[in-house]
């Protein structure tokens, strides 16, 4: 006869068994429904990772824009404030050269002025000469001469007689005229130069030496204010030229 007796291990054993297959294929029941919900959510995530990286990107866009706008316009403020400062260096010249045409306007007043000083000087002590001429018969010319070649100073015409008379005379003497010489020396014994013409002659030469023997502006400047001309046609004339021409 077996042994019927219980064996309670065994029932337990059995027991179990069904329980642990319900729950691991509720287990794998629930896996297979969580499955397509976990694709969607990577698939969201996955999109959103995408629109991110997208938005980051035009952000770097905007942000590398925006910089080179930043620059342009440093440039453009550099610029401005390059123009603002070579608009007032250019008021600083231009109010310099005011103040410098100011200072030449002055100058060249107070030189009219000196002028105009000198040429009342001149004229008045020319009236005195004349003046001294008509009342000394010694100061009058020798012969009558053309009116309308007047004497630039008084006795001018009387001394490039006399001087003329005197290589006259000498030239006489040279060459055995004797009584040549004794007429023409009875005239300048009897006639003494008025003696202008040999101080304009030795005026004009210390002008010249004072100016190295250059016909300069300051040479030219007083030739004009004597009425000489430094030219011949549109050559200029040597000093000794003017000299001769002239005195």
């Amino acid at each position: 006869m077996k042994n019927s007796s219980f064996d309670m291990n065994e029932f337990m054993n059995n027991e179990e068994t069904p329980v642990e297959a319900n729950v691991e294929a509720s287990a794998e029941a629930e896996e297979q429904a969580e499955a397509p919900e976990l694709d969607v959510q990577k698939a969201v995530v996955e999109s959103l990772a995408a629109d991110k990286a997208e938005l980051d990107s035009k952000l770097e866009a905007i942000k590398a824009e925006l910089a080179a706008k930043n620059t342009e316009l440093e440039g453009v403020k550099s610029g401005l404030e390059a123009k603002e400062a070579e608009i007032v260096s250019l008021k600083e010249q231009l109010a310099s050269k005011n103040a410098e045409i100011e200072a030449n306007k002055a100058e060249i007043a107070s030189k009219n002025a000196e002028i105009a000083r000198k040429d009342a000087e001149i004229a008045q002590n020319l009236e005195k000469e004349f003046d001294m001429q008509e009342r000394n018969p010694n100061a009058l010319a020798l012969l009558d001469r053309d009116v309308d070649i007047p004497d630039r100073f008084p006795g001018e015409t009387r001394d490039h007689v006399l001087e003329v008379v005197k290589e006259a005379r000498e030239a006489a003497e040279k060459e055995g005229r004797i009584r040549r010489a004794q007429v023409l020396e009875g005239v300048l014994v009897a006639n003494e130069p008025n003696g202008n013409l040999a101080k304009k002659r030795e005026s004009m030469e210390k002008l010249f030496n004072d100016n190295g023997n250059i016909v300069n502006g300051t040479v030219i400047e007083e030739l004009k204010n004597l009425g000489i001309t430094h030219k011949n046609g549109e050559e200029y004339l040597l000093p000794s030229e003017i000299i001769k021409r002239n005195y």
